[in-house]
């Protein structure tokens, strides 16, 4: 089933053309991993589909319904598609635990003791209970990225877009991220992945899409995009990132 489809996706600002017609399906329960160099469009194209970016042209449809060019509920559509950041965006002033219950509370209309017992569940599922009383300022890298995962996920979502939730952080700290975001792939959470993690794209996607100056260049199985790719810019690029 096709949950997001774009066609003909433009976005500029001002006259700078960054989306220059993307054409794309996002099926459910599967993992998309875009990959691409940088300023090729990535994070645009992926804060278009939430409605983030407003869209200059094309079409949105989600669960078949156009949501752009046609007027959408924009708080609407990103309740059923959480968003996780470079930067984490938790609350400083608030406890983990008030970091993960407030939303649920206050949008879902959860208990607090519901929006409690959930977060602490998901705390446990990625090894932070120990954390619910922790500030953001007490937690490493690695500690709140896994935060606003589970935070995102709280909110019952059926899609969670990535924008490159690594990026921020120290290298020994990205696999724990991963680790989080594998476990939600293979339980078959649909996932959009702006991602500079080659081995991430290659292991837990299901299928790959290369963007480069704002057009999806190739797309392709992991298998058959990181051994053979397509293009010659495809082939350029994994040049360069795989033999860092």
């Amino acid at each position: 089933m096709t949950l997001i489809e774009t066609q003909g996706l433009l976005k500029a600002f001002g006259k700078l053309e960054v989306l220059k017609g993307i054409d794309s399906r996002i099926e459910a329960g599967e993992t998309v991993a875009i990959v691409g160099p940088s300023g090729s469009g990535k994070s645009t194209y992926l804060r278009c589909l939430n409605l983030l970016e407003r869209p200059s042209g094309g079409s949105l449809r989600f669960h078949g319904g156009e949501v752009f060019p046609a007027a959408a509920d924009e708080d609407a559509l990103r309740r059923r598609l959480g968003m996780v950041f470079q930067h984490f965006n938790l609350f400083p002033h608030l406890t983990v635990s008030d970091n993960l219950t407030l939303a649920p509370m206050k949008v879902l209309g959860l208990s607090r003791e519901e929006a409690r017992d959930r977060a602490m569940a998901l705390l446990s599922r990625v090894g932070l209970e120990d954390k619910a009383a922790a500030f953001p300022a007490q937690l490493s890298g690695g500690q709140k990225q896994r935060i606003a995962i589970v935070r995102a996920f709280a909110m019952k979502p059926e899609a969670l877009l990535f924008d490159e939730p690594t990026s921020a952080l120290d290298p020994e700290m990205v696999g724990e991220v991963l680790a989080v975001m594998r476990g939600l792939a293979e339980e078959g959470m649909t996932m959009v992945v702006v991602t500079h993690e080659m081995r991430f794209a290659r292991d837990a996607a299901d299928r790959v899409l290369f963007m480069d100056s704002g057009r999806i260049a190739e797309e392709a199985a992991p298998a058959d995009f990181f051994t053979e790719p397509r293009t010659p810019r495809a082939r350029e690029f994994l040049a360069r990132v795989l033999d860092r």
